[in-house]
């Protein structure tokens, strides 16, 4: 099947799914302890790009330019997530002050018919 690649892999994973599952899931233990789906183009590519922006080129303009545009990334993501954080934190409050108006509503109508 190695040479059929991946896919075959894939479906015979499946297939086994499908119709006894312990054989899927020997496939499926099979093919990560043989690192047969992390070996390929994909993982090489995504190394090969995480190497690329830590290297340095030769032409210092761009290098500087690329790791101001780096850090000015890494900023405005950092203002996101805070941003994102505010907004979770807005709701949170939002929704325990709403819980804590109708349980004040709640016992106020209870000692009203008291």
């Amino acid at each position: 099947m190695d040479e059929k690649g991946k896919g075959a892999w894939i479906a015979a994973m499946v297939l086994g799914f499908i119709f006894f599952w312990p054989v899927g899931l020997a496939l499926l233990a099979y093919m990560i302890w043989s690192k047969r789906m992390f070996t390929g183009k994909s993982c090489a590519r995504r190394g090969k790009a995480r190497m690329m922006t830590t290297r340095s080129t030769g032409n210092s303009a761009f290098d500087a330019y690329k790791a101001d545009t780096l850090r000015r990334l890494e900023e405005e993501q950092h203002n996101f997530e805070a941003f994102l954080e505010r907004l979770r934190d807005a709701k949170d409050k939002a929704e325990f002050d709403q819980f804590m108006d109708e349980r004040a509503k709640r016992s106020d109508g209870d000692t009203a018919e008291a």
